[in-house]
């Protein structure tokens, strides 16, 4: 009864729907003043016209009945990319093959929701291809911010036979995009790394036949191309000691850096932009090692976190860790955010593995919270961290951190992708 009454307010009369109405209340009075009945007649059947075609267009339904229509829509890639174009294409068909169906896809007029995170400032261009049986609609939609945003639902707007009224209702359910972070290649190579995986495993030398072949990565030894493959392949392929194997990595996302639904600032004081800085640092970060052939999980801070396992492989492993990324939101108050950081350290500790390697990606910590990370560097994990904020403020947690066995670095907020990868790794080296 709700949606009904909904729909039925929904509907406004149209310039000929007012004109008719407006006759048929002046006859019905001239009638009634002259004493002529079948001046009121006429009148009333202008005004019952009217009034018959607003509720027979409030009550109708376009998604029920002989009539009903449905509703499909493609989004390619999905999820997207931040910044990157999708295509989207929109199908408006008859849910049954009939006259009814047909003449309201004839007299339809539809107008597609998009979230504004999707369509940005100035909205979606579509073409439109109407068929008697359908109506295709594609456009292309621009994600100009992570998350999940809606496409949808299709507003329609259609008139009665007469043109008395016009109502637009929703037609079909919306769809919801998923919105990746933009990711950055980083040189995450053995060169750069101090060749970690060796020292920190034991691993022999091999010999030729223990060898398997990975795609190159910037910053392996350009001795160890093997040419023949690459020949074949077009691509450079380098030898990968599969006796040696490599070390997993696990990247810790400080989630202080990120602004909670609604806020202006994040707890560790960074705007809205400088958070998803930091989230697409730490996707970059998890996707360039995992692209190295290393094992890789994404762990954001958590007060009951769950550090997740490791995927391996691009094909599976970058959507893998893609996806962690796209419902993360900033912690309320700073007690939040240090206490998941703790948390979160003291889960990487019981989780850790032989010969882990930790990427942080991180606000100065607490000294709660730099006891349970200097505690995670005398287990046999090899860790590196990155302090997001000026040099000065975040020079006694990088001091501290570094007299634990940490290799350390600061960056200010926003810093190119590369340069900050670049300091700390030559902190590792």
């Amino acid at each position: 009864m709700r949606d009904a009454l909904r729909r039925i307010a929904r509907v406004r009369p149209t310039r000929r729907g007012v004109a008719l109405a407006v006759a048929g209340a002046g006859l019905v009075v001239t009638g009634m003043l002259l004493g002529l009945p079948d001046v009121v007649g006429v009148g009333v059947a202008g005004i019952a016209v009217v009034a018959m075609a607003w509720l027979s267009q409030g009550l109708g339904r376009l998604d029920a009945g002989r009539g009903a229509l449905s509703v499909s829509r493609r989004v390619s890639p999905d999820p997207v990319v931040r910044g990157q174009e999708a295509a989207t294409d929109l199908l408006v068909t008859a849910a049954r093959r009939s006259a009814v169906a047909y003449e309201r896809l004839g007299r339809i007029r539809l107008s597609e929701q998009a979230a504004h995170e999707l369509a940005g400032d100035g909205g979606v261009r579509a073409r439109v291809s109407a068929q008697p049986d359908r109506i295709q609609v594609h456009y292309s939609i621009h994600p100009a911010r992570r998350g999940r945003w809606p496409l949808g639902p299709l507003l329609t707007t259609r008139t009665d036979a007469f043109g008395l009224v016009r109502t637009t209702q929703p037609l079909g359910a919306p769809t919801i995009v998923s919105v990746w972070p933009r990711t950055t290649e980083l040189p995450v190579g053995k060169g750069l790394l101090g060749d970690l995986e060796h020292a920190g495993a034991g691993a022999r030398l091999t010999a030729p036949d223990d060898a398997v072949l990975r795609e190159y990565v910037a910053g392996d030894d350009p001795r160890r191309v093997h040419w023949p493959t690459a020949a074949r392949q077009g691509r450079l392929m380098v030898r990968a000691d599969e006796a040696a194997g490599v070390r997993p990595v696990s990247v810790l996302l400080d989630r202080a850096l990120l602004t909670a639904p609604g806020e202006s600032r994040s707890v560790a004081g960074l705007t809205h932009a400088h958070g998803e800085w930091s989230v697409e640092l730490a996707a970059s970060l998890a996707c360039s090692f995992l692209e190295a052939g290393h094992p890789v999980r994404l762990v954001a801070t958590m007060r009951a976190p769950s550090v997740g396992s490791f995927v391996t492989g691009s094909n599976s492993g970058r959507p893998a860790l893609l996806d962690v990324t796209v419902d993360l939101h900033g912690h309320r108050t700073l007690a939040d955010a240090d206490a998941a950081l703790a948390a979160t350290a003291q889960a990487l500790r019981a989780g850790h593995a032989p010969g882990d390697v930790a990427v942080a990606v991180l606000r100065p910590p607490t000294p709660e919270g730099l006891r349970e990370l200097a505690a995670m560097s005398t287990e046999g994990t090899t860790c590196l961290a990155l302090v997001v904020g000026e040099a000065a403020a975040c020079a006694q947690s990088a001091a501290a951190l570094r007299s634990a066995g940490w290799h350390v670095a600061t960056a200010p907020a926003g810093t190119a992708h590369e340069k900050a990868w670049a300091t700390l790794s030559e902190r590792a080296a």
